[in-house]
């Protein structure tokens, strides 16, 4: 969680120089520098992968979740697009109902409607305002990274049984692959002393998801998720000390509210 932050902080930091697949294209070639001699390790694993287009497509659902993430956060409030990104348990619940045939009980669509009053509350209706035209645009990035972040989780649910360390792979040589040739369209020229956090953004992500997969590992699901959570804390400190970004009532209220329907949803699952 604290590795992801400050993947994150550092994003948000230099994000508005920079377009926002260029620093995802950077983030993947970082994470796949990393992997390479465990990707050389176990080569003899990839030789047969079945439903090799579902793989893709999951590539191209994270590279649009990873692109509208950078682009939001760079433009929103650091606590704020925490916030919003916690409606993906929720639409997740909503998608594997649609897409997967699950059961939807009604204590579900209680927190689904909870948790969208909360993000209703929260956003700020100024930002939606022609005079704040830049700021306006991060809101519906941020929705575009739930949804397609929501779709790519429902497809690897599909695709559960296909080892982790192939999922891996094909994410980070896919994700590199795929940005390529958008981030050298739109290259911007890297100051010199951005090199350096520039590098950092792939080295924590690729550290964070590594933390992660070991925690699933060692603790229950449900605790994991009640306790990434607290990540909103640690967002709305960060961008308090680091950005200047005071929580007004209205994020507060909106943003219980919706930390309490998607823990409501975790624990219901």
């Amino acid at each position: 969680m604290c590795l992801n932050v400050c993947a994150l902080s550092i994003v948000k930091a230099l994000g508005l120089g920079y377009p926002a697949v260029q620093l995802v294209f950077l983030r993947s070639l970082v994470g796949l520098l990393v992997m390479l001699p465990v990707i050389w390790q176990c080569r003899s694993t990839f030789s047969a992968v079945d439903r090799p287009w579902l793989h893709v497509l999951r590539v191209v659902l994270s590279a649009l979740t990873l692109t509208a993430s950078f682009f939001a956060i760079a433009r929103l409030p650091f606590a704020m697009f925490t916030s919003i990104s916690f409606t993906r348990p929720v639409v997740t619940m909503i998608l594997a109902m649609l897409v997967l045939h699950e059961v939807m009980h009604a204590r579900r669509w209680l927190a689904a409607g909870l948790a969208f009053v909360g993000v209703f509350i929260a956003v700020d209706p100024s930002m939606l305002d022609p005079s704040v035209f830049e700021s306006s645009w991060g809101v519906p990035a941020a929705v575009l990274m739930v949804l397609f972040g929501t779709s790519a989780i429902v497809l690897t649910r599909y695709l559960s049984t296909t080892p982790v360390l192939t999922m891996m792979v094909f994410y980070s040589v896919g994700l590199t692959v795929l940005t390529a040739p958008f981030a050298m369209i739109t290259w911007t020229p890297l100051e010199p002393s951005h090199w350096l956090p520039l590098i950092a953004i792939g080295l924590f992500a690729q550290a964070a998801q590594f933390c992660f997969l070991n925690a699933h590992k060692r603790a229950e699901a449900a605790f994991l998720s009640v306790l990434g959570y607290l990540s909103l804390v640690l967002s709305t400190f960060v961008g308090f000390l680091f950005f200047k970004e005071v929580p007004t009532l209205a994020f507060i209220v909106g943003s219980s509210l919706i930390v309490v329907a998607a823990i409501w949803t975790s624990l219901s699952a």
